[in-house]
């Protein structure tokens, strides 16, 4: 069993290394854990988070929407979609930028978990009032059940 691991992470690790030689990322994910021998790591690079200046308002609000709905762990997912559907469609386009750069350009779900809740100090390039009201929406004083992404029958109403 052991031989056949092996072999698998040998394949594995052969195959990702001519896809990720020359290429240079300040982004990617790792997987490691803090009692992670690194021994199977493989960096997998993502693409750099780029600022999509000229694209119009409403195509931006659809896809922060959707990238608020689907995120690489289930409490981003409902956090961010919740927070989405009562913020996005108010924001003004500085802080829709701000929400952009916050949701895309860290590579770990975890980061804007901690951040949100305040568990880990934010770094200054995501600190601005999106951040403050992301914060502020994350301590649920209203104390709102929130186990789940919201449906998408609001997207509807508002476009009629």
């Amino acid at each position: 069993m052991e031989q056949c691991l092996n072999l698998v992470t040998g394949l594995c690790q052969a195959a990702w290394r001519p896809a990720a030689t020359g290429l240079v990322s300040s982004r990617g994910y790792r997987g490691d854990a803090p009692d992670d021998t690194r021994v199977d790591l493989i960096e997998i690079p993502l693409p750099p988070w780029e600022e999509k200046p000229d694209e119009p308002i409403d195509i931006k609000k659809r896809r922060l929407l959707y990238e608020s709905r689907k995120r690489g762990m289930l409490e981003n997912c409902i956090l961010l979609s919740l927070f989405a559907k009562q913020y996005l469609n108010t924001m003004s386009k500085k802080q829709l930028q701000q929400y952009d750069r916050l949701i895309n350009e860290p590579s770990n779900d975890w980061d804007i978990y901690y951040w949100a809740t305040e568990a880990q100090p934010t770094p200054d390039v995501y600190q601005g009032e999106v951040m403050d009201m992301l914060k502020e929406f994350t301590k649920n004083r209203n104390h709102e059940q929130r186990l789940d992404a919201p449906s998408l029958e609001y997207l509807e109403k508002e476009s009629q």
